[in-house]
């Protein structure tokens, strides 16, 4: 990256811009390398000036990547050598039924605020880390429920031509599944805001259920513990080889899902140790950077829990978590 590229970004309004950021501040592993450049943006408009001018003729190409919260990030040890841009809007409007809020928002700040206005359906992601963009991305949930239920509409910024663009699509164009969604598909469309409508319920009731699945999720993940949650998606029940399907005890099977911490724990995973990052001895879907971990050690790991399961179960599990490489 051009140090002239470095000195023009800093003239973009409302782009916050710091210089060799370690990625491990950045994320909930706490672990990778550091950054080039990491520029926030608040506004649309400086997030597009930003894009643009990576994209100038110009300047030299620049390399260039784009994350939320770093919850469910796990970052090269090597760092990464250009620009990482996060866009950083927080505004949550409330009119009534309906929401917009912007993807730079926290989620907590976004559940916090549904209870507060007498709405329900977003209580039970309480806890949940991360901003809205990533939960947007992601499809996020908890407790049976995904956030794709109560969006009507998703505004984004589609850079797949030059020249970046605004559009919006509704529910259905967003292609939401489970842990899924159209923009995880097309990595050139940034999440700039949502338009939610959630059913009334009541603060109080709201707010005590929120506070009761709160502990719960407080004594799997604590907020000390240096992890990304769960690291692989559940299995679909339906989706399931029949002589797999016949082998799940019905305790086991919730919501039609089949919890990936099943086949891992059958898999011997609970309390694996990788150098610094370790399998909780407590929950075989939850690594964690117990001392000094790197994303080297993270990804070992995950290779190792995957040919496990895949050689003892036949499956073949998929990984929640995303990776920010260094090339």
């Amino acid at each position: 990256m051009s140090a002239r590229l470095a000195t023009d970004l800093n003239e973009i309004p409302e782009l916050q811009c710091s210089e060799n950021v370690l990625l491990s501040s950045l994320t909930r592993f706490a672990i990778g390398g550091p950054a080039r450049i990491l520029a926030d943006a608040s506004s649309e408009a400086a997030l597009i000036a930003t894009l643009n001018m990576i994209r100038d003729a110009n300047h030299p190409p620049a390399p260039y990547a784009l994350i939320g919260g770093g919850t469910n990030l796990i970052a090269d040890d090597r760092g990464f050598p250009g620009l990482i841009l996060r866009y950083t809007a927080k505004s949550i409007e409330i009119y009534g039924p309906v929401v917009r809020v912007a993807a730079g928002a926290v989620l907590q700040d976004l559940v916090d605020s549904t209870i507060a206005a007498g709405l329900q359906g977003l209580h039970t992601m309480t806890g949940i880390p991360g901003w809205v963009g990533g939960a947007i991305y992601g499809n996020a949930g908890a407790y049976g429920h995904s956030i794709h239920e109560f969006v009507e509409s998703v505004r984004f910024l589609d850079c797949s031509a030059r020249g970046s663009k605004a559009r919006e699509i509704g529910n259905a164009a967003c292609e939401f599944q489970y842990r899924e969604s159209v923009f995880k598909r097309h990595k050139d469309w940034i999440v700039l805001e949502a338009i939610l409508r959630l059913p009334p319920g009541d603060p109080v009731g709201l707010r005590a259920a929120a506070q009761g699945i709160l502990k719960v999720r407080n004594e799997k993940y604590p907020p000390t513990m240096r992890c990304a949650g769960s690291i692989f998606k559940n299995l679909i029940l339906a989706e399931l080889p029949e002589t797999v399907r016949g082998q799940i005890p019905e305790r086991v099977i919730r919501e039609g899902k089949v919890p990936s911490a099943y086949f891992l724990e059958l898999a011997g995973a609970k309390g694996m140790v990788l150098g610094g990052v370790q399998v909780a001895d407590y929950h075989a879907n939850l690594i964690y950077n117990a001392n000094g971990g790197t994303a080297g050690q993270v990804r070992e790991l995950i290779g190792e829990l995957k040919r496990r399961v895949r050689e003892q179960c036949g499956l073949h599990l998929e990984e929640e978590v995303q990776y920010l490489s260094c090339s």
